[in-house]
């Protein structure tokens, strides 16, 4: 008996890392020397860093960077098993849950210490990238991060402009002269699950603006500098970073990503499931076990268990997939390559109850046993 574990994270409940583990648990009882790959995912936002280091036998290092409020934080990214590839979350140095709700203003907040985590990577080797975008604090079109790497902007008195949103509109010319010259010889893949241009009804400001503190006349304003910003850099370096599928992706980080280090945006899910060359784990497989926190009509717009699912299913590897909650449009999962699909809840308990880590672990682990029993009833 070979199995597949992957399952991301249950948001609030319990890792990847962690769940994997219960799920093995569950399979060993019932067949003791089955065959077990555990391979934890994320698709490119929260635990992306943990998984692809846990997949790929990496390691977690954590430093001190400048936060989106300008004071310093405790950052961690990854160097996964090549010792020369760095992944790293945006979130993890500018973004939402490292300020106050009273402290949401993205004209001041800024993603310098997402600049900060490349220069460092490259400063122990690394040169190729894997960064998550999402759940950022901000909207400053990736200047600040920029910034970090040696790139300047300065105002029509040639001054370097400051941080944050509010400084797009002052940008009159890009100073390339000290960018660090490591970078030319670096890729970037961006886990990017947005299509939205960086400015415009349909942009970064507009979209996303909103949920990180900008009120109306505050969203106009930043847009109006994100405008002002593209302008800027379509004279100065004849890049058009508006039209590009995700340039608003984190607060513009996107068309920063894409316009000056010449990152590739893929799907999330699909970018870590090459990283971690999962078709090649499929090969004689008897099944795969996937899952989330929630499986619904979300689920199969991009996220971790249609990604597993629609890989076995070209693999012909019966799939498996558990959430804590699944709710009655998940049943389209079945038409995307989900064998069959389970909630782990047992018994009617408060949502606390089922939040609780220890309680979502057991009922993985007791789920996973059930099925399997019946699995080797039927040999």
């Amino acid at each position: 008996m070979k199995v597949i574990i992957s399952i991301d994270s249950f948001k609030g409940s319990i890792s990847s890392i962690k769940g994997s583990e219960a799920i093995s648990s569950g399979v060993q009882e019932v067949y003791q020397d089955a065959e077990i790959i555990s391979l934890p995912l994320a698709d490119g936002g929260e635990g992306t860093v943990d998984a692809l280091v846990q997949s790929t036998g990496g390691q977690l290092i954590k430093t001190k960077v400048t936060g989106p409020t300008t004071e310093k934080v405790n950052a961690i990214y990854g160097v996964l098993g090549d010792q020369k590839t760095a992944v790293i979350e945006v979130a993890s140095a500018c973004g939402l849950p490292l300020i106050s709700h009273a402290e949401r203003d993205p004209l001041s907040t800024t993603t310098y210490g997402v600049g900060e985590l490349i220069s460092e990577a490259i400063g122990k080797g690394c040169k190729d990238f894997v960064v998550g975008l999402g759940g950022s604090a901000t909207n400053d079109a990736g200047v600040g991060m920029l910034q970090a790497l040696g790139f300047s902007f300065e105002d029509r008195q040639g001054i370097e402009v400051g941080l944050g949103g509010k400084v797009l509109r002052d940008i009159n010319k890009i100073n390339t002269e000290h960018v660090n010259p490591i970078l030319k010889d670096c890729t970037f893949k961006l886990a990017c699950d947005v299509n939205n241009l960086l400015y415009g009804q349909d942009g970064a400001a507009y979209v996303f603006g909103p949920q990180k503190g900008a009120a109306k006349k505050t969203v106009k304003e930043l847009d109006a500098g994100l405008k002002h910003f593209a302008k800027v850099v379509y004279e100065s370096l004849g890049k058009d970073i508006h039209n590009i599928k995700g340039a608003g992706a984190a607060g513009g980080l996107g068309a920063a990503f894409s316009g000056f280090l010449n990152a590739q945006l893929q799907s999330g899910i699909e970018l870590v499931l090459d990283m971690i060359d999962m078709e090649r784990h499929m090969h004689g497989a008897d099944f795969v076990i996937t899952g989330e926190g929630k499986l619904d009509i979300q689920t199969a717009m991009g996220k971790v268990p249609i990604g597993v699912a629609k890989l076995a299913h070209r693999n012909e590897v019966p799939v498996i997939a558990m959430a804590g909650s699944v709710t009655a449009d998940a049943s389209n999962l079945n038409e995307l390559g989900v064998t069959s699909y389970f909630s782990i809840i047992n018994t009617p308990m408060t949502f606390e109850e089922a939040m609780n880590t220890e309680t979502t672990y057991n009922n993985l682990r007791l789920t996973t046993v059930q099925l399997f029993r019946l699995i080797k009833s039927l040999e």
